[in-house]
């Protein structure tokens, strides 16, 4: 079963600039918009334990900014060294100018 929870207006979201929400039970998030798309990630480095948020966010992909570590921000996937877990990612969607997701999705 999923429940849906709202993150952050739309309107917090600027490209490059991702936005680190902490749902109610749930670990710490981070919301990206991509070309109109919003996309939710785990906030957290699955290699450093660093919040992503602090990184740097390039196109669809996100550094961490403990030891540079690269994911694609759409599917979670680690791109390089020494990232070799993936992220958690929820599907999300704007509902009413907010970003929700479904919190029993994350795949």
């Amino acid at each position: 079963m999923t429940t849906s929870i709202k993150l952050c207006p739309v309107s917090d979201l600027k490209l490059g600039f991702p936005v680190r929400v902490e749902p109610a039970g749930l670990p710490p998030v981070a919301v990206y918009a991509i070309e109109g798309t919003f996309y939710v990630t785990a906030d957290t480095c699955t290699h450093g334990q660093a919040s992503l948020c602090d990184g740097y966010q390039n196109d669809d992909t996100i550094e961490c900014p403990y030891h540079g570590g690269v994911f694609n921000i759409k599917t979670g996937e680690p791109l390089t060294f020494p990232c070799t877990v993936a992220l958690a990612i929820y599907p999300a969607r704007e509902e009413a100018g907010y970003v929700w997701i479904e919190a029993g999705a994350a795949t």
